[in-house]
């Protein structure tokens, strides 16, 4: 079977239905599909995805396997219905169910595998214990190297201090100081630190180091790297995950994630405004 996202967002099926097969090859039902896309639609929307696309994507799965689904999705939490529908308009069968959305890092090789299996399902014809299989598989592969991340993100704010006309003591400093901020903040996420203090003791950490570059005059713009040894904390893919659910529609979502990047920002501010109390800098 083939699918096709209208402009609506709705799915348009094209030929006959997929593999509606369940455990065993049993004839599928509600609720062994509700289950899985329950925890499809969790995993996409934790792993960064969109609204909208979490929507299609669910939407692609039932109707693969002759289902219809109505989905609600909440900034902590998703309801959705799995219909089977039947002749006169009254449906066959009916499952609801609500779920916890679990937040994690962003993860955009998970939200594209994930992605691509919605269209495997949809256009193979893929049983629904082959998806399961293939979802644990996709869920299975671990994350990148923790150090090789750190070091990947030290470049890369390094390299941002540099476009804003760092000279080489200053992207030397942002560097350290980017992988002392971000190794703290892996540690506080996985002791389960509240969120908005991990980001304010990763920003007033980080600061406070490449404050050693106004400290000691090393080099001729200090200031730039202490401006810059933040940048890597900014939120930015809830903000424009906010925005486009905004475009698409989706306010209650875009605007709860807008409030939660924003209340993010707040405190790298109050991070980077400590250090420049405690420090004696007046401005950047």
């Amino acid at each position: 079977m083939a699918a096709v996202c209208n402009e609506s967002g709705t799915i348009q099926g094209e030929g006959g239905a997929g593999s509606a097969t369940g455990t065993d090859g049993a004839v599928l039902t509600a609720k062994e599909l509700i289950e899985f896309i329950q925890v499809f639609s969790s995993t996409l929307l934790g792993a960064g995805g969109q609204t909208t696309r979490v929507d299609r994507t669910a939407c692609r799965i039932a109707r693969a396997y002759g289902f219809e689904v109505e989905l609600a999705i909440f900034p902590k939490h998703l309801m959705l219905s799995v219909i089977k529908p039947a002749e006169g308009g009254i449906p066959a069968e009916r499952r609801t169910a609500v779920s916890s959305i679990v937040s994690g890092a962003p993860n955009f090789q998970r939200v594209a595998a994930l992605n691509a299996l919605s269209w495997s399902i949809a256009d193979e014809g893929l049983s629904l214990d082959e998806a399961r299989q293939r979802f644990s598989a996709i869920c299975a592969v671990p994350t990148l190297n923790p150090v090789l991340l750190r070091f990947l993100v030290a470049c890369a704010n390094a390299a941002f201090c540099g476009l804003f006309n760092g000279d080489l003591p200053a992207m030397g400093l942002v560097f350290a100081a980017t992988l002392l901020g971000f190794y703290l903040r892996q540690k506080l996420l996985h002791w389960g630190l509240d969120l908005k203090v991990t980001f304010f003791l990763c920003s007033f950490a980080a600061s406070l180091l490449a404050s050693l570059g106004v400290v000691l005059q090393l080099g001729s713009t200090p200031q730039t790297a202490m401006a810059a040894s933040v940048l890597f904390l900014i939120p930015g893919i809830p903000l424009i995950n906010a925005m486009l659910d905004i475009l698409d529609g989706h306010v209650l979502m875009g605007v709860s994630r807008l409030i939660q990047a924003s209340t993010l920002i707040i405190c790298i501010a109050l991070g980077l405004a400590t250090t420049m109390l405690l420090m004696g800098v007046d401005s950047l």
